[in-house]
């Protein structure tokens, strides 16, 4: 069974641990140092700034997703769990938020680009990402 609830202090580590690894998976195109420099920020600005939920399996955090006012800052879960349906969940939950939603992708990482294109995302623009100076698309959902 799957659960979504609003993020709690405790699951901070959990949270960080999966942000890590599967960012350090799924970007394999930028080196891990950059994804492990960022994990202070992460801990410190972006997911206390955020509104943060996670999801649940068997009463375990596998997943997390963070809003930034209308902007998906970060949707994750565990690579053993990925294939599953819980992006989508997490995804579907997130859209529910807010009227307008927008995110950013890597170019590179196609796999999740084409998620979002699935999902009911379109590119509106195209550019670099200051921190790793990788290209990226905007991208926005907006509700029918």
């Amino acid at each position: 069974m799957t659960v979504i609830r609003e993020f709690k202090s405790k699951d901070m580590n959990d949270v960080l641990d999966i942000w890590l690894s599967v960012s350090i998976k799924a970007h394999s195109f930028v080196k891990s140092s950059y994804w492990q420099s960022q994990v202070k920020n992460m801990r410190d600005i972006y997911i206390p700034s955020a509104k943060t939920f996670v999801i649940l399996k068997d009463s375990k955090i596998v997943g997390f997703y963070s809003l930034y006012e209308n902007i998906l800052a970060a949707i994750f879960v565990k690579n053993e769990f990925q294939g599953l349906g819980l992006g989508k969940k997490l995804l579907e939950h997130a859209k529910k938020q807010t009227d307008e939603l927008f995110l950013t992708v890597y170019k590179k990482n196609t796999s999740s680009y084409n998620f979002y294109l699935s999902q009911g995302f379109k590119v509106i623009k195209e550019q670099i990402d200051e921190g790793s100076l990788e290209y990226e698309y905007k991208m926005r959902f907006e509700r029918g």
